[in-house]
């Protein structure tokens, strides 16, 4: 035998000697490696995106302008707080501070919380020196203003039990005798539409801009635009996810709304509109068949995922675009 097998079946025989039934060693990697595959398997179970859910029970009897939204908005809140391993951005432990593209798709949420929650808190037609009429909503915007990635004094968690608490409470004042005068308007509708097709625009620029260098380089840009920076491969799955949480959100309020504006909807034709945009996001919920979100370029073998997203995106913020034009051209000849 040579000298080189000699000493490798010695160090071998050392090895599995420390490795040995009586040895700490042996015992405590089989425990690492366990404990590992607890983490690996928590993550994943922690990683599944919530399912869709059905707004028609929160619609009421016989309800007020708003109030199908404030419960949805409420029901939004609840499932990021509450959904398996609960909001996950803000994690500063594993598993929750090893998953990478769920916190992402939690800012997408949260992102069209704020912004229907701004809109719903800002005064309409009244003096902004008088009191509010729902001091609640100012709370609920305030709590869903939170950095997405507080986890302490305040933490994200802690921000969304209370605007959860408030959006409660404004639903009780919506449903009792002086709800007329807290109701949505119109006008907050329109604004809303007009705060999600910018949301939606800057979307799908960033899903636009995570495409081919040398398909992005070609890309026409309006006269007067800026050129979005381009999105590094690095960051390409946390845009995606981003936006799909962002739409998630947002098919939940906009049949909320559809519930909400059913009467003014249809009086403006534009119900067909809504549901048209409805339609489109429904569409960026399919199941995602792939491990990794692929940047295929051009007519290559791979998919790009990001502009069939941006794609979806578009169309769906061009029928809104319809919806608000159809109802601002009625309130205007009104």
């Amino acid at each position: 035998m040579d000298g080189w097998q000699s000493r490798l079946i010695w160090r071998w025989d050392q090895v599995r000697e420390r490795l040995g039934p009586g040895n700490l060693l042996s015992p405590l990697l089989v425990l690492l490696f366990l404990l590992l595959l607890a983490v690996l398997a928590l993550g994943g179970y922690w990683s599944r995106e919530p399912a869709m859910f059905s707004v028609q029970p929160a619609a009421p009897d016989a309800g007020r302008p708003g109030l199908v939204l404030v419960k949805v908005l409420e029901r939004l809140a609840g499932g990021l707080a509450e959904k398996p391993g609960g909001y996950l951005d803000n994690d500063l432990l594993p598993p929750g501070s090893l998953i990478d593209d769920l916190p992402a798709w939690e800012r997408g949420v949260l992102h069209q919380l704020r912004d229907l929650s701004l809109i719903m808190q800002a005064p309409v037609a009244r003096d902004p020196l008088l009191p509010p009429l729902a001091p609640e909503l100012t709370e609920v915007a305030s709590a869903f203003g939170v950095a997405p990635d507080a986890w302490a004094m305040p933490s994200v968690e802690g921000e969304l039990v209370r605007g959860r608490a408030a959006l409660q409470r404004h639903a009780l004042r919506l449903a009792g005798p002086d709800g007329k005068d807290v109701a949505m308007r119109d006008v907050q509708l329109q604004r809303w539409l007009q705060v999600t097709q910018e949301r939606l625009d800057d979307l799908a620029s960033r899903l636009n801009a995570a495409q081919a260098t040398s398909l992005a380089s070609r890309a026409v840009v309006a006269p007067g635009t800026e050129q979005v920076p381009a999105t590094s491969w690095a960051q390409v799955d946390d845009v995606f996810f981003e936006a799909r949480g962002s739409a998630w959100a947002l098919l939940h309020l906009l049949k909320a709304a559809e519930l909400d504006f059913a009467g003014l909807l249809a009086a403006r034709h534009a119900d067909l509109g809504l549901r048209a945009a409805i339609h489109e996001l429904e569409a960026t919920q399919q199941p995602l068949w792939s491990p990794v979100i692929l940047n295929g370029s051009g007519f290559g073998i791979f998919a790009n995922h990001s502009l069939v997203l941006a794609n979806y995106l578009h169309r769906s913020r061009a029928e809104l675009a319809e919806v608000q034009a159809l109802l601002l051209a009625s309130s205007t000849a009104d």
